[in-house]
């Protein structure tokens, strides 16, 4: 059976979906080519923004509950592409392997966001992009950073370890990218205390 998180994990993001969330998925992955990989692609909610230049395209899924569903989703679809299960932080690629890597409200919940972004950077060719979507602290709504640091202790482990307080930018800025676009929004149609996020792309700093 599939975890309750899992089941309802659609339903429960459906109107930040379609408010804003596909809208931003589209414009950021519309550009993309080559051999991309998503990591922790979830349900398969990116699949349908993947233009057809994107070839192949791997999936990166280690939840079984949430695999089983983004398989579905892959087969069911047009867009062709491998699903694997490694986690973020040990992925089977050798050094420079995508043109771009893809992060979609997963820097949230992995266990630690460093080494899971040397890793992006360890596989990303040197003029790859890295594009992301992620939920953060809100630094600049100091009420809302409060009620968010109250709720995290109870909502991390009933959400699959999503945390609310992260400071993603910083993270990206220091683990090996340069952050060349970047758009600060509020994601419509989701709790308060989860809209505060960041979206944009980075590159890989020369070694």
């Amino acid at each position: 059976m599939l975890k309750p998180i899992a089941k309802s994990y659609d339903r429960f993001m459906r109107g930040a979906e379609e408010a804003c969330l596909t809208g931003w998925r589209t414009e950021l992955l519309s550009t993309l080519s080559g051999a991309v990989l998503e990591i922790g692609a979830g349900t398969g909610r990116s699949l349908s923004s993947y233009p057809e230049a994107v070839d192949p395209l791997t999936l990166t899924e280690p939840d079984a509950h949430m695999r089983a569903i983004l398989m579905g989703a892959v087969a069911a679809g047009s867009r062709t592409a491998e699903v694997i299960d490694p986690p973020a932080e040990s992925l089977p690629f050798p050094d420079a392997h995508f043109d771009a890597v893809v992060c979609s409200l997963v820097l949230c919940s992995v266990r630690q966001q460093e080494p899971v972004l040397r890793e992006i950077r360890r596989v990303l060719r040197p003029n790859g992009q890295f594009v992301f979507i992620e939920h953060v602290a809100a630094r600049d709504r100091p009420k809302r950073l409060r009620w968010q640091r109250w709720i995290e202790p109870v909502w991390r482990p009933l959400m699959g370890n999503c945390h609310l307080t992260r400071n993603t930018e910083a993270a990206i800025d220091t683990n090996g990218f340069t952050i060349a676009e970047i758009e600060r929004a509020s994601m419509r149609g989701a709790l308060p205390f989860v809209r505060p996020t960041i979206r944009g792309r980075a590159v890989p700093m020369a070694v």
